[in-house]
């Protein structure tokens, strides 16, 4: 990958300092290059750099500052705050070479596909020592990138259509068998809920779909993967405000992640059989636009009344899961933008995870942390449990009051769910606010790092 050098002959150092290291290590230095670094003020703050030359003029060294526990982020900024040029950690724990390495190629990433007259300006390079799990590493920094520039493309090229010849684009990468169901096929096969959130759309070339491919051999566990494809969504009849609307092509950012997270299974060759399950639709406003108080079908045979069209991920992802339980998995995984309610309670950088299992859960929080990738479990509280019961239908898509949002939604799709699967939902923002190192504001892809992991413990130990 272009943000990692094969070799070179001559790769610049970086030395990595704690503020402790700092200065023990420059006693040991010339008065020249002491004078320098008091000179320039550096004290070896994480994420900060100092540049050295030698006696001839030309780039000696970088000091970087870094934290006393390695933290990808402290090398967040270097790809393309330091001059062009190829370099290389002076250090020898390779586990923390990977952290900071992840951060530097992350932090590489701009999407740049609307500014191609734009001069592209050549970035610096990371040399990574041989012990370095360079493969797992690119793998990893793939999927994030997938999941990122599959989020910030616009609507108008990211449709269900488009969504659907990205996922087959990875499924050929990987020869897993892929199908598509389109349109009124999805009547005809029993996926209504589908069919009727997207059904609105005004072009017959994105009309929703269910996009479907496995992986792995037969005889092995079953992990289903099941991801909202909501490529954007204006709220339907009940129509956000312009505020609410703006960033609504990142609604799609379930489906997204769980490409991301499938690419990382299938290129370390995981021992499960995989199988990928993203309804892809658009939530338009037309003149056969569900309303609000309709009541349509799902492939389970339990009704749902439309308490609010604005609560269409839900709706989808009924059918996608009740056919993820079909097959009786060994788990169920689904990654949905879903409520507004968990970053009410969580904010836009923590993911929301419910979950059955407690077992899993704690290998998941586990992997998380110690991947810098976090999630906060919430309860599937039973409590709640009445407010998802429909007046008119069995369940309603939208419980009045408001109150416990996420957990509601979550409540929600468990009834989609077999009680004797271990099954997971994800509620994530799938967004950066703010440009910070290694996460460029922007689409982005949040916890599969920690899935990942946790997958790969759970069936290779």
């Amino acid at each position: 990958m272009s943000h990692f050098a094969k070799a070179a002959k001559n790769a610049t150092p970086l030395i990595p300092l704690t503020k402790d290291q700092l200065g023990k290590w420059r006693n040991k230095q010339s008065k020249r290059v002491q004078t320098w670094i008091s000179s320039t003020g550096f004290k070896a703050g994480p994420g900060t750099t100092c540049l050295i030359s030698g006696t001839d003029g030309k780039l000696s060294n970088v000091l970087v500052g870094v934290t006393k526990a390695a933290d990808h982020w402290d090398c967040g900024n270097l790809s393309k705050n330091l001059p062009q040029g190829v370099y290389s950690f002076d250090h020898k724990k390779a586990a923390d070479i990977e952290k900071w390495a992840l951060g530097w190629a992350l932090g590489a990433y701009s999407f740049g596909r609307y500014k191609k007259n734009q001069k592209q300006t050549k970035k610096a390079r990371l040399l990574l020592p041989k012990d370095c799990d360079s493969r797992s590493l690119e793998h990893t920094v793939e999927a994030i990138y997938l999941a990122r520039d599959l989020i910030n493309t616009p609507a108008g090229d990211m449709g269900p259509a488009q969504l659907a010849s990205a996922a087959r684009a990875l499924a050929k990468k990987h020869k897993a068998p892929f199908k598509v169901i389109v349109g009124a096929d999805l009547l005809a096969k029993n996926y209504p809920a589908i069919h009727a959130v997207g059904r609105a759309v005004a072009t017959r070339d994105q009309a929703p779909r269910l996009i479907d491919f496995t992986w792995g051999k037969r005889n092995a566990p079953k992990v289903t993967l099941v991801g909202k494809g909501v490529c954007f969504d204006t709220g339907g009849l009940d129509l956000k405000s312009a505020g609410g609307m703006k960033l609504m092509k990142k609604d799609m950012g379930g489906a997204a992640n769980v490409l991301g997270l499938a690419h990382m299974i299938m290129a370390a060759n995981l021992p499960i059989r995989l199988r990928v399950l993203i309804p892809a639709v658009e939530n338009s406003v037309s003149g056969n636009a569900l309303r609000p108080l309709d009541v349509i079908p799902s492939r389970s045979g339990k009704t749902i009344e439309i308490g609010n069209t604005d609560a269409e991920g839900r709706v989808i992802l009924a059918d996608a899961l009740s056919e993820a339980a079909r097959e009786k998995p060994e788990l169920i995984v689904d990654f949905a933008t879903l409520t507004g309610a968990a970053r009410v309670a969580l904010g836009a950088e923590l993911p929301a995870l419910f979950t059955n299992d407690d077992k899993f859960a704690a290998a998941v929080i586990k992997a998380g942390m110690a991947n810098q990738d976090p999630l906060w479990r919430l309860p599937l509280w039973p409590g709640y449990r009445k407010a998802v019961d429909g007046k008119t239908a069995d369940l309603t898509n939208a419980p009045e009051g408001g109150f416990g949002g996420a957990i509601t939604a979550a409540l929600f799709l468990q009834e989609f769910v077999e009680p004797t699967t271990k099954w997971a939902h994800i509620d994530l923002m799938a967004w950066n606010q703010a440009t910070k190192p290694g996460r460029p504001e922007g689409g982005e892809a949040m916890g599969i790092r920690a899935f990942f992991q946790a997958l790969r413990e759970i069936y290779t130990s």
